[in-house]
């Protein structure tokens, strides 16, 4: 699991029949600092997300799993809404 932001959403009236009623977002993910890393990605929201909230989204098989659509092109997830992040940094060893 990764955390990130959902910073936009993708409205596609024509795509896949396996990823018809499913909610896509625009995820950036974010260091442990809550900064951008990498690029963002498209997600499949499984839980209501909006824009601007921080989430927990997963990749991979994990993906398909938690949309509950294991034979669709899916591969990144949104499966959980952030309510606070709490990080000892000095268990990290590079502080």
């Amino acid at each position: 699991m990764r955390i990130g932001r959902v910073i936009g959403t993708v409205v596609a009236t024509r795509k896949d029949e396996k990823l018809i009623g499913t909610k896509l977002m625009i995820t950036q993910p974010l260091d442990l600092d809550l900064k951008p890393k990498g690029e963002s990605l498209i997600a499949v929201d499984t839980v209501g997300a909006g824009i601007g909230e921080l989430i927990v989204f997963v990749t991979g098989t994990a993906s398909r799993i938690a949309a509950r659509k294991m034979d669709s092109p899916i591969d990144a997830s949104i499966v959980g809404i952030i309510d606070e992040v709490d990080i000892n940094k000095s268990l990290l060893g590079n502080e």
